[in-house]
């Protein structure tokens, strides 16, 4: 695969400790290409989520190594690892994480004023509009719809211009036809930027339209299927 956005190789993870440890990801190796969208199926429990935040740098594996646009993340430390992720990856999640306390508008303007971005608000007003939030921009989540936070949140992960899109699960608390504009908002953010797009779903549908499905089950790739 030429130029691969993400390599992973041997990546083991256990979580919990004594008794209760699991083997969650058990020696995966993969390789993600630039510009490709990704799905990664399987069920309930088989790693996929797991998966994905270690491509994302939030959860660190037991052994193996994983590069992230030529850069490997073992060899960061905390702070310089929180920066790269700043930068180069965004992150939607299925339960939105937005600061309650913050507008809208706030909340997308959080990565741009942490990078040091100039004008984060100017940015942030322009990503919300992008998203159909332009009439919204003052409201706080508890104001908003499930779909509409969905919305601030794919506008505060894309915000940062990122060459990593990662979602888990990103229309699992939705209804399906706010889930179905969101899967279309979420697809054209990365056919126009050209990001990199990795994403866990249950839902057949959602995994169809990518480049790719990766199957997990027990912390194993099952197979690639071409979608």
């Amino acid at each position: 695969m030429p130029d691969p956005a993400i390599v992973l190789s041997d990546v083991d993870l256990s979580l919990g400790r004594g008794a209760a440890r699991v083997h969650v990801l058990r020696g995966i190796s993969l390789a993600v290409a630039r510009g490709e969208a990704v799905g990664l199926v399987g069920p309930s429990g088989s790693g996929k989520s797991t998966l994905l935040m270690v491509m994302a740098g939030l959860e660190r594996p037991d052994s193996g190594t994983i590069a992230v646009e030529g850069t490997d993340l073992g060899g960061l430390d905390e702070d310089a690892l929180a920066r790269f992720r700043g930068r180069r990856i965004g992150i939607v999640f299925q339960a939105f994480h937005l600061v309650p306390t913050m507008t809208a508008l706030e909340n997308v303007a959080l990565p741009l004023e942490l990078a040091d971005k100039p004008e984060a608000l100017a940015r942030a007003r322009a990503e919300l509009e992008a998203v159909g939030l332009g009439h919204r921009l003052h409201h706080y989540p508890a104001q908003l719809s499930g779909g509409e936070q969905q919305r601030v949140a794919i506008a505060r992960a894309v915000a940062p211009d990122p060459a990593i899109l990662v979602a888990d699960e990103p229309t699992g608390n939705l209804d399906e036809a706010t889930g179905r504009q969101i899967v279309d908002l979420l697809f054209a953010l990365k056919r126009d930027r050209g990001a990199t797009l990795v994403l866990v779903t249950h839902d057949a549908g959602l995994a169809r339209l990518c480049d790719r499905t990766v199957r997990l089950r027990s912390g194993l790739v099952e197979a690639p299927v071409a979608a």
